[in-house]
């Protein structure tokens, strides 16, 4: 039985991680597209728009992954965060060609220490 739970918990963390990956990458275009794209840099209110979709998938993003971690809050901001930071890198490096310096890349390996601490260590 323990393994079935522990199961259904790291579904739900592997769940709302990636919804907070969709969530953090629509949050990239919806504030930097004005950067590289006419239409959005003409239209902020329109893109603004896109707030509540967003904040709906984050909302269920941090339900599944606080389920995940046994209705912990700290874990599943943690996540949300490093998701952010490789979302960021991402789309930064794809769309405006910045490249990522040392600073940023030790920033980014602990982003990612961060997330696998709070996934690995019970």
């Amino acid at each position: 039985m323990r393994e079935l739970n522990d199961y259904v918990m790291n579904r739900a963390i592997v769940i709302g991680f990636f919804m907070f990956l969709l969530g953090q990458g629509m949050i990239w275009y919806q504030t930097n597209s004005q950067f590289f794209n006419t239409w959005a840099k003409e239209h902020p209110l329109i893109m603004a728009t896109m707030g509540w979709p967003i904040s709906y998938i984050l909302i269920i993003a941090s339900r599944y992954v606080v389920h995940g971690f046994d209705g912990l809050l700290w874990p599943g901001r943690l996540v949300g965060f490093a998701s952010g930071m490789m979302v960021m890198a991402a789309l930064t490096y794809l769309h405006m060609g910045e490249g990522i310096s040392m600073k940023t890349g030790v920033t980014l390996l602990l982003a990612l220490a961060i997330t696998l601490i709070q996934v690995f260590w019970k």
